[in-house]
């Protein structure tokens, strides 16, 4: 009887706290299977693909926060790091000062460029105000259905905010990060990247 409780208290502590790590990374609650807004941060893994692996160059073009479009056909040439945030996102708001340092550091080389693909902020002024306080200087597309995101549904799971691919000269997807990541992984993967021949 009394191991009967101690198993019951153990299994609902364990329950309570899965319950917990799921909701802390979502937009409106714990991710439901299937669910529009359920959305999760990863761990921050690094997947790193050799070039006979990597697919075909990403077309995604749209409209800039701010104004005005960006096309990825226009970085050509460079390696591009592409980060996927929310202003809502609480990973995003603690990566962002190491994506900038990132992007201060390899963006001065003039073969690197950093994009930002805000989705899902719907909030008016709500992207402009994080990139404000977080001192953005790179561009960021404006995804506010998330219809941009699902370029990349093959790559990275569409519920994974923060998400950061790193695409290599040609456009194609070379290395991901699933979460969020820190001006040291965004650096290394980038300079591995703009090392290949």
């Amino acid at each position: 009887m009394r191991a009967g409780r101690v198993l019951f208290r153990i299994s609902a502590l364990i329950s309570a706290l899965a319950f917990s790590l799921v909701a802390c990374g979502t937009k409106d609650g714990p991710v439901t299977p299937g669910g529009e807004d359920g959305f999760i941060s990863g761990d921050g893994t690094v997947t790193i693909l050799s070039p006979d692996e990597r697919g075909d160059p990403i077309e995604l073009a749209g409209p800039k926060i701010g104004g005005g479009t960006i096309d990825l056909a226009a970085y050509r040439g460079k390696v591009v790091l592409i980060n996927v945030w929310g202003s809502w996102c609480a990973p995003c708001r603690e990566e962002a000062p190491y994506l900038q340092a990132a992007w201060d550091q390899a963006g001065s080389s003039g073969d690197v460029q950093f994009l930002g693909l805000n989705t899902k902020d719907d909030a008016a002024g709500a992207a402009e105000a994080f990139e404000r306080r977080f001192g953005i200087t790179y561009p960021s597309l404006d995804d506010d259905n998330g219809s941009l995101l699902l370029t990349f549904r093959r790559t990275i799971p569409p519920q994974a905010i923060p998400s950061t691919l790193v695409l290599d000269r040609q456009g194609r997807v070379a290395a991901r990060i699933i979460g969020p990541g820190s001006r040291g992984t965004f650096v290394g993967l980038v300079d591995r990247i703009r090392s290949e021949a």
